[in-house]
């Protein structure tokens, strides 16, 4: 499902009606909870919050012009994807994270490198992921990406 927007407004204005409700709570939850200094936009074609140049002015090494992206989600044909970059590099969080699943739902985890699936939208762990993004702050995500760039 490729959605073309400037905005998260506009993404989630886009969607079919049985999908904007999920993705604003989503969204609510996520400016709740993440810590301050990352900035809400929209990156490949995805709502996502990143470290802005103004904290990090050497950007994303893939290309430098684009913010250090964080945390994306975005609605698929079949799910709602939700991705976690911090997981991804961070061997402690992702284990924290797959041994807390459980414990918010009796769905099976569907989990790739970064990227978490919820093919059933009524049933999203949102206090889960409350709880995820209040896991790493700006400086120490720009620490993890640091060390996993050295690699």
């Amino acid at each position: 499902m490729v959605i073309k927007s400037n905005s998260p407004e506009a993404y989630i204005s886009q969607l079919p009606q049985e999908r904007q409700k999920p993705l604003e709570k989503l969204r609510f939850i996520i400016l709740k909870n993440l810590p301050k200094g990352f900035t809400e936009g929209m990156q490949y074609g995805m709502i996502s919050y990143f470290v802005p140049h103004t904290i990090y002015p050497n950007g994303y090494h893939c290309k430098p012009s684009e913010p250090l992206p964080f945390l994306s989600f975005a609605s698929q044909k079949n799910s709602i994807n939700l991705y976690h970059l911090g997981i991804y590099a961070n061997q402690n969080l992702y284990n924290w994270f797959v041994n807390e699943y459980p414990k918010h739902t009796n769905l099976k985890l569907d989990m790739g490198k970064s990227c978490i699936r919820f093919k059933k939208i009524d049933e999203i762990p949102y206090d889960l992921i409350a709880a995820l993004c209040n896991k790493i702050s700006v400086d120490e995500w720009i620490k993890i990406y640091e060390a996993n760039l050295k690699k």
